[in-house]
C-alpha cells in the first residue's frame, strides 16, 4: 500500500465526514486496510491517532463557531458530537484551556487546529541503517495476550510495558527462557497482524523454538498459559532500535513509514512483526525491530 497517498486520502475522508459519527475503523475501511494497520500507520506518520485528529478538528471548529456566531453552546455541543454540555465543556476546556462559556470574552485565546497535509521531506546527511532478511518458517513459545488497537502509539497507555513488567515480576518468562542454552536466551516481542473487523491484536513474549531449544511437554506448557506462535516464511526489514527505553521503538516505526517505505520500493506485509531483545546484545542496542515487507508490484 502507498501509505502516504492512503493517509492523505484518509484525512480528506475525515474532513468530509467530521459532522458524522465516524472513528478510525470507518476511515480504515475507506482506505481498504485493517483497522489495526491503519491506526498504526496513521499514528506513526502524524504523531497522533485518527480519533485524536477527528476530536481536535471538531473542537477547533467548535471554538471558531462559538467566537464567530451567537449559537447556543448546547447546540454547538450537539453539532460536534457531544451528547451532554458537561462532556463538551470538559473536552473543550482540556483542548483550548478555557471553558466554552468564557470563549467569547475578549481575553480568551483558543487553539487553532488546521487540517493535516502529509508531506515527506527527504533530507541529506542522515543515515538509516537497515538490512533485508529472508526468513524460513519460525516457531515460538510465548505468553500471549490481546490488546485494543487504540493503544498503539498512545503515550498515556502502558498496557504492553505493564505486560512485560508482570512477566518479569512473576518470573513468567523464566520457564521458557530456560529452554534455551545460555547466551541464546533472547526474548521476542511478537505482534500479530489483525483480521478484518477485529478491534484487537495479539502480543506475545516468547523464545524461538529451534534445534537449540530443549524438548518440552507442550500440554504441560499450555496448561501453564503458554502458546505456540507460528510465523510463515517471509521477507523482513531489520532496524536497530538505539536508546535506553521503548521510545526508540516508536521512533523507528515512524522512520519506517516516513523514510523507508517511500524510498525503498517495498510495502508492508500482513504478518507477524517482532522485537528481539538479545541476552548478550550491544550496550547501546535496546532491541532489533523486524518488520515484514514485500516488493511493490
Amino acid at each position: 500500500m502507498e501509505w502516504i497517498a492512503a493517509m492523505q486520502q484518509a484525512i480528506t475522508y475525515m474532513e468530509d465526514h467530521l459532522m458524522e459519527e465516524i472513528n478510525y475503523e470507518d476511515v480504515a475501511k475507506h482506505v481498504h486496510t485493517s483497522s489495526y494497520e491503519f491506526h498504526r500507520a496513521f499514528s506513526f506518520l502524524t504523531g497522533m491517532t485518527a480519533n485524536t485528529y477527528i476530536r481536535n478538528r471538531r473542537l477547533s471548529l467548535a471554538g471558531k463557531e462559538i467566537v464567530e456566531t451567537d449559537a447556543k453552546i448546547t447546540d454547538i455541543a450537539l453539532k460536534y458530537g457531544y451528547e451532554t454540555p458537561e462532556s463538551f465543556t470538559k473536552a473543550f476546556t482540556r483542548f483550548h484551556g478555557v471553558a466554552p462559556k468564557f470563549a467569547r470574552e475578549e481575553y480568551a485565546k483558543l487553539i487553532l487546529f488546521n487540517p493535516l497535509v502529509i508531506k515527506i521531506t527527504v533530507e541529506g546527511g542522515k543515515s538509516m541503517d537497515y538490512r533485508i532478511v529472508q526468513t524460513e518458517e519460525q516457531k515460538f513459545i510465548a505468553l500471549v495476550r490481546s490488546f485494543r488497537n487504540e493503544i498503539i502509539n498512545d503515550d498515556e497507555n502502558h498496557d504492553i510495558p505493564d505486560f512485560w513488567g508482570e512477566c518479569h515480576d512473576k518470573n513468567l518468562v523464566e520457564p521458557i527462557r530456560n529452554l534455551r542454552p545460555e547466551g541464546k536466551r533472547d526474548l521476542y516481542g511478537l505482534c500479530s497482524p489483525t483480521k478484518e473487523g477485529e478491534d484487537t491484536f495479539e502480543y506475545g513474549i516468547g523464545v524461538m523454538i529451534d534445534a537449540d531449544t530443549s524438548e518440552f511437554d507442550f500440554a504441560e506448557m499450555q496448561n501453564a498459559g503458554y502458546s505456540i506462535w507460528n510465523v510463515k516464511p517471509g521477507t523482513y526489514v531489520v532496524f536497530d532500535c538505539i536508546g535506553e527505553d521503548g521510545d526508540c521503538i516508536g521512533d523507528t516505526w515512524s522512520k519506517f513509514y516516513k523514510e523507508f517505505l517511500p524510498q525503498m520500493g517495498y510495502e508492508s506485509e500482513s504478518e507477524t512483526d517482532y522485537e528481539i531483545y538479545y541476552e548478550k546484545g550491544r550496550s547501546d542496542l535496546f532491541c532489533e525491530l523486524w518488520i515484514p515487507v514485500k516488493r511493490k508490484q
